[in-house]
This record gives structure tokens, sequence and C-alpha cells, in this order.
């Protein structure tokens, strides 16, 4: 039971966020919706977690942000998986050339500091690059550019996870049986080399995605990341510096439902670890 509680959590976590909507119309009031009359008030039946600086209702606020912080973590966390499967399979398959080259790509990724270098991505302007003022300046868009920078850096590990595994198969009597046979390299690896390293990638996977939201509530805490009046758990925590002295309670709930699913991703990258490798379990 412990092993699936971690999952259970952000199964959880993921339904009251879809649900969001449902819960808006029962309360009665939506999340981007002010009422300067109502700053600042206390946890109640109508408002469970108390309004904000602009009378918004922090809770609704709260499912809103997990939905956007989910869907980086979610978004970023397969499309870094589809790279660096891509690229440790092409280079732990292949070898020669196509690994050197792989894998000093890798490596030069890995060695640049990720953090400063997505403050400075984020921070480019796209009006600059050709994207009209309106579009340069939507909430969606910037969605949209988080989960591409953070899937650009975000694909190392599973890279090399994937090319360990793959060079491991690649010696294994039954890819040497299947060559033998003349079967296609493309066959192999999609039959036997990816079958096999799917379980590496998936608890890689799991593991990433706690990063994955710790990185774009960064940026987002700095306004680099989701731009209002989208709410995202990191931009939250941004308004609520300004009164964390006097509502501190406005920091805790946002940097609260951060701690938690990090360290859920976590507990559910080693439970799947075991799970799927029970050996890896045993000292």
């Amino acid at each position: 039971m412990k092993r699936f509680f971690p999952a259970f959590l952000l199964l959880s976590l993921f339904g009251l966020c879809v649900f969001a909507p449902v819960i808006e119309n029962a309360l009665g009031h939506s999340s981007n919706e002010t009422d300067l009359a109502s700053r600042f008030l206390p946890p109640a039946f109508r408002h469970p977690f108390g309004t904000d600086e602009l009378g918004r209702d922090v809770f609704i606020r709260l499912l809103y942000g997990g939905q956007v912080s989910l869907t980086v973590a979610l978004a970023a966390g397969l499309a870094s998986a589809f790279i660096g499967t891509s690229v440790g399979m092409a280079a732990g398959y292949m070898g020669g050339k196509w690994d050197a080259m792989l894998m000093r790509l890798t490596d030069l990724l890995i060695s640049l500091p990720s953090l400063p270098l997505l403050i400075i991505l984020s921070a480019l302007d796209l009006q600059k690059l050709g994207v009209s003022a309106d579009l340069a300046s939507s909430p969606r868009v910037s969605l949209y550019k988080m989960v591409a920078l953070i899937s650009f850096l975000s694909w190392t590990t599973v890279a090399r996870l994937a090319r360990a595994r793959a060079l491991t198969l690649r010696q294994m009597d039954f890819v040497r049986a299947a060559k033998a046979l003349g079967v296609s390299d493309f066959r192999i690896v999609a039959r036997h080399i990816f079958p096999n390293l799917l379980n590496t990638v998936v608890v890689a996977t799991a593991l990433a995605s706690g990063n994955i939201i710790l990185m774009e509530s960064v940026l987002s805490f700095l306004g680099l990341g989701i731009q209002p009046p989208l709410p995202s758990w990191g931009n939250m925590l941004t308004h609520a510096e300004q009164t964390i002295w006097e509502h501190a309670r406005l920091t805790v709930y946002p940097g609260a439902m951060i701690f938690i699913t990090v360290l859920a991703f976590n507990f559910m990258g080693d439970s799947l670890q075991q799970a799927l490798d029970p050996k890896s379990g045993k000292s």
C-alpha cells in the first residue's frame, strides 16, 4: 500500500485540478473574479483557503495553478523522455561516430548551467523574433514557451540512461540472433531494444517531473514563466511575497503544493523503480 501512496496522492491532486471548474461553480466564484471589498479574508466555508490581495479565492486559484504546473510537468516530461530516448537508443545501438557525436552533444548540454540558461532564454523578447505583440504577451504562449524550453534542457539524463541500457541490450544473445536472421535495425530497436529500456525511461521521467515543477515555479516566481492572469504556483508565490509578513498563509499554500507534489513525484519514481526492477531495492 505504501508503494502506491505517492501515485494515489498525485492522482487525487490531478483529479481535483481537472474538476476545478466544477468546484468553482459549486463555490460560486471564478479564479480571476476580483472583489476589493473581500481582500485577505480568512479561511471560511465560502473561501476554504481565504482570499488574496485582490479578493480572489485562493483555493480555486491553487487548483487552476495546479492544472498549469502539472501540465508543464507532464508535457515537458513526456517531450524530454521522447527526445532523450530517441537520442540514447540511436547512440547506444548504432555506436561509432553516431554515438560519439550524440553523446558529445549531450555532454555539452549537461555542462551548461540549466537554471541560468533557462532564465536567459525565458527573458528573450518574442516580438524581436517576429511574433506579434498580442501573441507574445498571451499567457498561453508563456505556457508553451515553458514546455519547449524545459524540454530542450531536460532530456540529457534520459538520453544517458537509455544509451547505457541500449549498449547492454545490443550485446544480448536475442539481439545478435535477430541480426543474424537479417532482421532490420528498425525492427530490432522497435521490438527488442525499446521495450527493454522502457522501465528505465519511465522511472527517470517520473523523477524528472518533480524537478520540472521546481524549474517552472522558479521561473514563474521571477516573472519569466507563466504570465498572469493564468495562475501557477510560482506566480502565486510572487504575488504573496509582497504581503508575506502580514498574510504568510498566502505563501504557505502554493509553497506546500509545490513541496508535496515534488516529493510525491520523487517517491513515485522510487516506487516505480522497485516495482519494475525489484533487484534495485535489494542491498
